[in-house]
Formats: structure tokens, C-alpha cells, sequence
């Protein structure tokens, strides 16, 4: 039996990655079961020690986003990981985009950015966004937007998506910042409106929404594409890492996985272990870049 531990509540995006990979491997040389654990709380970081604390036998892997890794050693006086030393690559299994969404307390004809800055200067007993955390990489970017639309944004954190998403449609908050895939349903229903995502490029689940590159804001905003990557504590045998990607590689090439990711606003993207290390290493560097440009911290 195999354990993939994730941070983030039942029913999210990580979660989703971690139960239909989880599924994709049954049955592989790697895995006869998966079994998912959420060890939920402080953003993801309980799920990397209790990783890290795993036997490394090969049999417990960690599924979190690379911002846990790459953002938060800069936000956080103290970490109980090393994001370099105690968790070993796998393999990247999706990436996401971020997105700007608002709910029914704000006018229709706000459909941009800039528009929705605006309006929010001139109503700021509204001027608020909800996050998926304190301290999580939407709260950073909505830092970065309120400094380049010099508004005075409050941070609404939650614990997870789901619930700043139902009180965004119960226009409790004004906004919300979150991966693109806790938005898609109720966009498709018409029930909030999606002003931006982040990325190199449009994603192909909101094709006709602009990035916020595109509409000049937060284009430096590391988590453009973000990915969610397979860990093994430090110590794992490189040949039980390499029975793990394989089986994760399976997964990946499953349709029925493929199409289940989409449904969250995920592609479905596999890697090789020295592939997320590098990528690891440049996102590391672009957040220390620019944390210490804004002074940010998790309590901002």
C-alpha cells in the first residue's frame, strides 16, 4: 500500500491531483493500493514534516504545490523542513493557474482589473479579497495588486478555497483569489465573474479571459503556472523513487485521469525527478527576488 500525503482539505485542487493520480497508479508494479492522508493545516507545511518524518521506504509520498517549498522559506521566520534536503524530487503530476474572481457585491459592469482597483478606492468598506491562506502565494498576489493599483486591499484569509468561494457568491466578500479550478463551475453558471488568471498564457479552461500580464498587472508574479509535484523523504532509494515515477507516469497517460484533472482547471503534466529540481531552483530564486523587494511576510 502507498500513503500520498497532502496538506489541503478534502474535495480542493491538491487533493484532487492526489486522489485521481492516487487512483491512476492502483494496480502498477509501484502500487497494489493508494490511500490519501490530508494532513490539513499552517498552508501545507504539516504535510511536509509528517513527510519528512515518513519511513523512507519508498511507500509514503508527499503531493503539495512548489510554492510550499519555494515561497515559504522566505515568509516564515522558521521553517520545520528543508524544503531541499528532507523531501526528494519525483515527479510534477499537474499545473494550474491562479485567478481573480468577484462575486455578486460588485457591480456587473466591473470587468477588469483596473476596473475592479478603481471601484474599490472608492468603496473601501469593500475593498477586501479572500485567499486560500495568510501566507500563501494569493496572498502575495494580492498584495502585488494592491500595490500596483495603489488600493488599499484587505485580506480575508480562509482555510482553503472552498469556503472564500461560497462567500464570494453569498456577496460576503468582494473578490477572491485562487487557483482557476475553484472558480470554473460556478463561472460556467454564471454566478461570478472571473476578471484574470495568472500564466504565460491564457488557460484553456477561461479562453477568453485575459491574464493579468495582459491587462499590466502583477506581471511579476512567480506562480505564473504553478505546479503540484510528487515528493519522497530524504533517504528513499533511488530505485524506489524510480518505481514511483513510473507509476505516476502511468497515471498521467490515463485519459480518465486527464479529463478528471480538467474538471478542476488542471492539465494533467509529468516530469522527470531532475526536472522539478530545476524548476524548484528558479522559483526559489524569483520569490527571494521578490519578497525581499516587497518586504513581505506571511502576516502582511
Amino acid at each position: 500500500m502507498v500513503k500520498i500525503i497532502n496538506g489541503f482539505p478534502a474535495g480542493g485542487a491538491v487533493d484532487a491531483v492526489s486522489r485521481r493520480i492516487g487512483e491512476g497508479m492502483t494496480g502498477t508494479d509501484y502500487a497494489s493500493s493508494v490511500v490519501v492522508d490530508n494532513r490539513t493545516g499552517a498552508g501545507g507545511r504539516l504535510a511536509c514534516v509528517a513527510a519528512k518524518g515518513a519511513p523512507a521506504d519508498g511507500n509514503t509520498l508527499l503531493l503539495t504545490p512548489d510554492t510550499v517549498l519555494t515561497l515559504y522559506p522566505f515568509i516564515y521566520s522558521k521553517l520545520d523542513y528543508d524544503p531541499f534536503k528532507d523531501l526528494l524530487p519525483v515527479s510534477i503530476g499537474a499545473v494550474t493557474t491562479d485567478a481573480l474572481a468577484l462575486g455578486p457585491l460588485v457591480p456587473e459592469q466591473i470587468r477588469t482589473v483596473r476596473d475592479f482597483l478603481a471601484w474599490s478606492k472608492g468603496n473601501p468598506q469593500h475593498a477586501s479579497y479572500g485567499s486560500p491562506g495568510t501566507g500563501s502565494p494569493l496572498h502575495l498576489l494580492g498584495s502585488l495588486l494592491s500595490r500596483d493599483g495603489d488600493a488599499n486591499l484587505k485580506h480575508i484569509p480562509y482555510r482553503g478555497a472552498a469556503p472564500g468561494v461560497t462567500e464570494l457568491m453569498g456577496g460576503q466578500i468582494a473578490a477572491m483569489l485562487a487557483p482557476t479550478g475553484n472558480f470554473l463551475a460556478a463561472y460556467r453558471a454564471g454566478k461570478l465573474r472571473i476578471l484574470a488568471t495568472s500564466g504565460l498564457k491564457r488557460t484553456p479552461f477561461t479562453p477568453d479571459v485575459p491574464t493579468f500580464s495582459e491587462q499590466k498587472y502583477a506581471g511579476d508574479y512567480p506562480a505564473g503556472d504553478q505546479w503540484f509535484g510528487f515528493f519522497a523523504p530524504s533517504g528513499t532509494q533511488a530505485t524506489a523513487i524510480a518505481k514511483a515515477h513510473a507509476a505516476i507516469q502511468h497515471a498521467l497517460g490515463n485519459q480518465r485521469v486527464v479529463e478528471s484533472l480538467a474538471t478542476f482547471g488542471m492539465v494533467a503534466s509529468g516530469s522527470s525527478p531532475g526536472g522539478m529540481r530545476s524548476s524548484l531552483a528558479t522559483q526559489y530564486e524569483k520569490w527571494g527576488t521578490l519578497v525581499k523587494r516587497l518586504g513581505f511576510t506571511a502576516e502582511s
